[in-house]
């Protein structure tokens, strides 16, 4: 007996409560700009600056007792991830620690780099700091607006492709979705004020790519509809597309969250956000696909070929609510 998690042949109304819907994503990016207005982000070293220490050592590396002789220190933010090369030696075991700017300082001082040397030493005898690097506060404000710049650019390429592809009507709708999933990880990491760093912007861009397959999924069943259900009404055409494709949503989607749960189980504190903003991420990206996504281009409507463009969004709506 197969496992189903949605039967083969469902007919789910989902915009009898669209104005439900829309409410509550209306809500919640309210409540992300709020967030972020009063309180902003949790900015990681690569975009407050900081120091970044290469160390090399002949016991292996326990992040977790790293983190715990530097913790008297009172350093701040400490990310300490271990370095993997099929070139290193057996005995030969090497970690990047990276702490955050000191008293907005670009770079922490000497004396502060011998007493983590002696700290570590402590736990690891015979540790060497092989580099020592800083990242200033105009490097990290760079970071920033680059980051800021490849998320607006991949919402942008996604913008001309699906007009291409689809229609503009199609394009608006996905990208409302996309703008809607990135608007409201932000959000979420906000409120929470968990780190925010360079692994959370590519989080972004993948939360882009995969909400995206998912409205482009829908979309080219709603277009397949739209020819063969030619006297059916766009909010009944959306519904059987939505319908038809939603058990391929609902599965891809929970295969993709059990690999993700498991990797923030045990993953480690490194790449925990990075995972969280993706669990994050595929929720509201499906969330998004069915019901903000289609909204939208029900709201705008669509031109069929075989009749002047459909009606305005007052008729579309008014229809679903009679």
């Amino acid at each position: 007996m197969r496992l189903k998690l949605i039967p083969e042949n469902t007919s789910f109304d989902f915009f009898k409560r669209w104005k439900l819907w829309l409410g509550i994503s209306a809500l919640m990016i309210v409540v992300g700009f709020a967030s972020f207005a009063l309180q902003g982000l949790n900015f990681g070293i690569d975009f407050r600056g900081g120091t970044t220490i290469r160390t090399e050592s002949n016991t292996e590396i326990d992040v977790g007792t790293y983190r715990a002789a530097l913790e008297p220190l009172e350093l701040g933010d400490i990310t300490i991830s271990e370095v993997f090369d099929p070139t290193f030696a057996e005995d030969q075991h090497v970690a990047m620690v990276r702490i955050q700017a000191q008293a907005d300082g670009e770079s922490i001082s000497g004396e502060v780099i011998a007493d983590v040397n002696a700290a570590l030493d402590a736990v690891a005898p015979g540790i060497k700091f092989v580099s020592v690097e800083s990242v200033g506060p105009k490097v990290s404000g760079e970071l920033v607006q680059t980051a800021v710049l490849a998320v607006a650019l991949a919402i942008g390429a996604v913008l001309i492709y699906i007009w291409l592809r689809f229609e503009w009507q199609f394009a608006l709708g996905a990208v409302a979705a996309l703008v809607h999933d990135v608007v409201l990880t932000i959000g979420v990491f906000s409120e929470l004020q968990i780190k925010f760093d360079l692994a959370i912007i590519a989080a972004l861009l993948t939360i882009v790519g995969y909400s995206l397959n998912d409205t482009v999924v829908v979309f080219d069943r709603v277009r397949e509809n739209l020819r063969r259900y030619k006297k059916k009404p766009l909010a009944e055409v959306l519904n059987i597309s939505i319908n038809e494709t939603l058990s391929r949503t609902v599965m891809t989607s929970v295969t993709t969250l059990l690999a993700l749960i498991s990797l923030y189980v045990l993953g480690g504190d490194v790449i925990r956000g990075f995972v969280f903003a993706m669990i994050w991420g595929v929720i509201i990206g499906t969330y998004s696909s069915i019901f903000v996504a289609s909204t939208i281009l029900l709201w705008l409507g669509v031109k069929r070929d075989w009749t002047k463009p459909s009606n305005t969004a007052g008729n579309q709506f008014a229809n679903i609510d009679a």
